[in-house]
């Protein structure tokens, strides 16, 4: 079997530039699934396809399954169903689809293979028999800007109900790939195509290196026939029994951890004794019994300073017993003060020492921060994630200045944890974490000694770019 380490060589070996194309498929390619099924799903859940719409389109996928009919009849049903809607209307289903459902479904490996063709500036494009608002939030995700695609008719905002040329299917895929390549100068013979659909030997057929993923059956034996390389990526399907014992057993050392730390904070009556106990001992346990192995550079760079704001980008619930178990001691976190009244959420608050803050006190922020600089002066570091919220891709969201000002006005530096593949391994929506190995880079620290109001836009902006530079050119 063909590893996608050695087509990423391969890529990496092959000419720079916009002439040589990539272009990738997106349903069971890209993604593991459908993205028409999860449209679909929504669209009957919140009833905007008629009964007779919906019979009509059941009709088309037997059609499709039985006689091996292209996907045309079903497309024009859905885009019938829409006659009279605002555009607008589909566009936000689409980005919000795109965070709950399907950016969990992306193969992780699709990444790196789109990832290493951008390194090496080639064109490229999704080319799919689905629609722009099935496609594009995650072509953004990808920072890939061009799309071919199936097009719904629209006048004045509003969708007419009808196509707008032929559904990119088969043959047609191929036609829109090959009028692509001419309009902007491309070389088809040295460039490259992903699909997995039996339909999809045709595109491939169009370029140099056809290169099939997670094939179908019939489009495996074309690719035996021609001798075209294959490569299959695990998915993120459903979850096996070893996942959820691994699962289960990483939430009861977790919770022991915490037990025995409670215990020890009150023979030693010391909190802190057992916050340390439960950081370090916890977070090891849980992320040994998950089968979730660290894989760290820069780890001098966690002890040089304490204490600090220790900042990081914030994939996936894992990322919190993945910093505990770095930091390892005198660490504590930051929570809204509606938070200390959650019964699920305050004994482990309690235990850690969390710092309850009121962000809606925006006009006195200084004042609201207090509580978490407390605990800078008293010795213990802060965590704490600048993008506010869980990201459901690994593109790095904005940074909001909350921990910024709390650095500064502790007179503590930024200590900045880049992570990788956490979402790999617990991804955001997710309640089990799967096996896998996770890659941090700790950053040298950040001085904030020097930094004024006036300059923490500027100061900010720099801090991010690093982790940007960093998740695009991984150092070691």
């Amino acid at each position: 079997m063909n590893s996608v380490g050695d087509l990423i060589e391969e890529i990496e070996a092959a000419p720079e530039g916009p002439d040589v194309g990539a272009f990738f498929d997106l349903d069971g390619t890209l993604i593991n699934g459908y993205s028409a099924n999860v449209f679909y799903q929504e669209f009957i859940r919140r009833r905007q396809m008629s009964p007779a719409d919906v019979a009509r389109s059941v009709a088309a996928g037997v059609d499709m399954s039985l006689r091996g009919s292209d996907v045309t009849r079903l497309v024009e049903i859905v885009a019938g169903s829409f006659r009279g809607r605002p555009e607008d209307e589909l566009i936000e289903l689409g980005e919000r689809l795109f965070t709950q459902r399907i950016a969990g479904m992306v193969y992780p490996d699709a990444r790196l293979i789109v990832r290493a063709h951008q390194r090496k500036g080639h064109t490229v494009a999704l080319a799919s028999s689905a629609t722009r608002y099935q496609v594009a939030a995650l072509a953004e995700d990808f920072d890939v800007e061009h799309l071919l695609t199936t097009a719904i008719g629209v006048e004045k905002g509003v969708f007419t109900g009808e196509l707008e040329g032929k559904v990119l299917w088969g043959p047609e895929k191929a036609r829109a790939v090959r009028t692509f390549a001419r309009g902007r100068g491309i070389d088809l013979r040295g460039s490259y195509g992903y699909g997995n659909g039996d339909e999809d030997m045709y595109f491939l057929d169009a370029v140099g290196y056809p290169r099939p993923l997670n094939p179908q059956n019939g489009l495996a034996k074309v690719a035996r026939d021609r001798g075209w390389p294959v490569y299959r990526f695990s998915g993120r399907g459903r979850p096996g029994i070893e996942t959820l014992a691994r699962t289960g057993a990483a939430l009861t050392g977790l919770a022991a951890a915490g037990a025995l730390g409670a215990g020890i904070g009150l023979l030693n009556r010391s909190r802190r004794d057992a916050a340390n106990f439960a950081t370090s001992v916890g977070s090891d346990a849980a992320l040994a019994l998950a089968g979730v192995r660290l894989r760290v550079v820069g780890e001098e760079n966690l002890w040089s300073h304490r204490p600090a704001v220790f900042i990081f980008n914030h994939q996936s619930s894992v990322d919190v017993p993945v910093v505990a178990s770095l930091v390892r001691r005198d660490l504590t976190g930051v929570a809204k003060k509606e938070a200390a009244r959650d019964p699920r959420f305050a004994p482990m608050g309690l235990l850690v020492d969390i710092a309850y803050i009121d962000r809606g006190n925006t006009k006195q922020a200084k004042a609201a921060l207090e509580p978490a600089v407390d605990k800078l002066r008293q010795g213990v570091s802060i965590a704490i994630a600048p993008e506010g919220t869980r990201s459901p891709t690994p593109r790095l969201g904005r940074f909001k200045k909350g921990a910024f000002h709390l650095a500064m006005q502790g007179g503590v530096p930024i200590v900045p944890i880049v992570i990788r593949n956490a979402g790999d391994v617990m991804w955001k929506g997710s309640p089990l974490i799967r096996k896998g190995t996770i890659d941090v880079a700790v950053l040298e620290p950040v001085p904030t000694d020097r930094w004024t109001v006036k300059t923490l836009d500027r100061r900010v902006a720099a801090v991010r770019e690093r982790y940007l530079e960093t998740l695009s050119d991984w150092p070691g």
